[in-house]
């Protein structure tokens, strides 16, 4: 026989009353010791500017090194800002950038605008974190491997044959023409998923995603393959775009720098001629100028000013405080463009790049789990493109060669419109080369 105590009315009113005072008291103190603890750790220096719009309109319409320098120089290399809707905090050491991409990536979820996210597709490994993120980059990274791509230097070159002609004694816009849309994009890759689905073909990066299997033996469903390949080719692709582009100026700035970039490439182009074959990989192993050139132009232009992570608790860093939700912005433009690690790092100077930059100072496809891991595909790419375009054209810019417009990220104006002609054609133009 069970027996139950039973409390009168009012000792069961008094019982909840006490319970309900020690629950509010451990809350109260609760908070309070979460308030000495955050105010113990103050937030880092800085403006939050307007309210909601903050400074974004001052970041994106002006020269961002404008921006960033007056910023550290009245805040030092961690401050706070408000921009695209967000509390941020903005780093630019190298230490920083570290410990926010490297020794605790784990506490820095990577997050981009909702645009960004519609136009590649949720499922990219570039919005995840945990075990679908490191599945996913095992995978690409494998793809793209030196291993990897060696083999794909023929069908590189068989595409950049294609459309150099088409250039020819006309004026293109070139960041326009080093672009594809996605809309056109995802249609192919439906239907090359589908080809590839019948006919259980492994090859490459779609055919290693198409056949990975978890522990649970579960396929990737063709949505996460889509988003993801489409991720790859925005990421090299957009970048490679925009870094051909900043070469061609740069190149037109400095006609000593590009007649010696000419000769490296017609010493390889004459032996290719003679031996009648294709580009090899390892005729791109021999171009030291060519890729000087394009890491200072990674540099000087930082294509990928900054990169997004969103803190997933309070974090110190430095002695600051960082709230849980706040953005964290590692400032690789800062970082490339300071005299402390690039001397006169407003000179478009390759030759810097013979002696390999200190660690974390030199991070123009990110760095950590969620570097680019495209990377050296698109860096492949652009040797491929320079080695035929400097040897079988010139070329002028249509209009002011100096001009730089802002929004978001600095491109040279107009897309860099340019005349392209063939070299056999004797015309002067802005970037006539002396002959070798």
């Amino acid at each position: 026989m069970q027996t139950f105590l039973i409390f009168p009315p009012f000792l069961s009113f008094l019982f909840f009353f006490l319970l309900l005072l020690l629950l509010s008291l451990l809350l109260f103190f609760f908070q309070w010791f979460s308030f000495r603890s955050h105010k113990s750790k103050r937030l880092p220096p800085g403006s939050m500017g307007w309210p909601y719009i903050g400074e974004t309109i001052r970041l994106y319409s002006q020269n961002p090194n404008t921006f960033f320098s007056n910023k550290q120089k009245r805040y030092g290399d961690i401050f706070k800002t408000h921009i695209l809707g967000c509390p941020c905090i903005m780093i630019s050491s190298p230490e920083a950038a570290k410990f926010v991409l490297v020794t605790r990536a784990h506490l820095f979820k990577p997050t981009y605008p909702p645009s960004k996210e519609k136009m590649i597709g949720p499922e990219a490994l570039f919005f995840h974190q945990g075990e679908y993120h490191s599945r996913l980059k095992k995978l690409v990274q494998a793809s793209f491997l030196p291993c990897a791509i060696r083999g794909t230097v023929s069908e590189i070159e068989h595409l950049v044959l294609k459309f150099l002609p088409s250039w020819e004694n006309n004026t293109i816009n070139t960041l326009q023409e080093m672009k594809k849309a996605r809309k056109v994009l995802h249609e192919i890759l439906r239907k090359m998923i589908e080809k590839r689905r019948r006919e259980k073909d492994g090859g490459g990066l779609l055919g290693a995603l198409l056949g990975s299997k978890d522990e649970k033996l579960l396929h990737f469903s063709d949505s996460q393959v889509a988003d993801n390949i489409i991720g790859v080719i925005f990421a090299a692709h957009d970048t490679t775009a925009s870094v051909l582009t900043w070469i061609l100026k740069y190149l037109c700035e400095n006609r000593e720098l590009l007649t010696s970039v000419k000769r490296e490439q017609e010493i390889i182009r004459r032996e290719i001629i003679k031996e009648e074959r294709g580009l090899t990989w390892e005729d791109t192993r021999r171009m030291p100028l060519t890729s000087r050139v394009i890491q200072e132009t990674l540099r000087r232009a930082s294509i990928i000013s900054f990169t997004f992570r969103e803190a997933v608790e309070d974090v110190e860093l430095e002695g600051y405080l960082i709230p849980r939700g706040w953005k964290v912005l590692p400032l690789f433009r800062s970082i490339h463009h300071s005299p402390h690690f690039f001397p006169h790092p407003e000179k478009f100077y390759p030759s810097r790049f013979e002696v390999p930059p200190r660690p974390n100072t030199f991070m123009p496809f990110g760095s950590g789990v969620h570097s680019c891991p495209g990377s050296e595909l698109a860096k492949l790419e652009m040797l491929i493109v320079l080695h035929h375009l400097t040897t079988k054209y010139r070329w002028e810019v249509v209009g002011d060669i100096n001009g730089i417009q802002y929004g978001p990220f600095p491109v040279p104006k107009e897309g860099l419109p340019i005349k392209v002609i063939p070299r056999k054609i004797k015309k002067k133009t802005i970037c006539l080369e002396p002959k070798i």
